[in-house]
């Protein structure tokens, strides 16, 4: 008989964008690959870079879950300008890119999802995961922005791809800040080292793998 494969997790970060060389979410989670987590390490962590384009970034995130079939998937990118870990509440469904993605798309008050809910809410713990990034000492909060930009456009896929296939996993969508090599080049813009951003990412991970979302419809919303 074939030896299960251990339960695991999948984390994604996004290539660089908006002329950047490097993009922080994809430098921390790159460092995730094979490590154990949960409790007696009952998990395994995979990663997939996701590229910054609209539409394409959920067909490799969707191909990603479907090989892995994760207990959680935690979506990362960069916000330039904040100074904080950011987990994302909610995602709305429109695209409306101020700058084009990668491969040059702009849409603009377009919906991610034809005729699907306004909004979905984040299938994570975040009132349980805020409180354990502050008590070690992490500059975090509560988002209810993610966007409209490709960030946006992930979580909203994520979380309508979970009701739409009937997944039973968690996840949701967190924001970082620039890394230091990058906030020198923005005069005034904020930091975090990649080592703490790689402390939150595997604590995020632990709180989703221990508790169940806050709110006990996380999957949308219509009204």
């Amino acid at each position: 008989m074939a030896k299960q494969a251990k339960p695991c997790v999948l984390v994604t970060g996004f290539a660089p964008f908006g002329g950047e060389t490097i993009n922080p979410s994809w430098e921390a989670v790159n460092q995730l690959e094979g490590l154990a987590i949960g409790r007696q390490e009952s998990h395994i962590i995979h990663t997939k870079e996701l590229p910054c384009e609209f539409n394409s970034a959920l067909d490799a995130l969707y191909q990603a879950i479907d090989k892995y079939h994760p207990s959680v998937v935690l979506c990362v990118g960069q916000a330039g300008g904040r100074s904080s870990i950011s987990i994302e509440r909610v995602a709305i469904n429109v695209d409306d890119a101020r700058i084009p993605d990668n491969a040059g798309n702009q849409p603009i008050d377009t919906p991610i999802v034809q005729d699907g809910p306004a909004a979905y809410f984040t299938a994570l713990p975040i009132k349980r995961i805020l409180k354990t990034l502050q008590e070690n000492g992490i500059p975090s909060e509560i988002s209810n922005t993610a966007g409209t930009y490709v960030c946006n456009h992930v979580m909203y896929g994520l979380l309508h791809y979970f009701q739409s296939q009937q997944l039973s996993c968690q996840g949701g969508f967190i924001h970082i800040p620039y890394l230091p090599t990058q906030a020198v080049h923005h005069s005034g813009a904020p930091s975090m080292s990649q080592e703490m951003v790689k402390k939150s990412l595997l604590a995020i991970l632990n709180e989703s793998l221990e508790y169940k979302p806050d709110l006990k419809i996380s999957a949308g919303t219509t009204h």
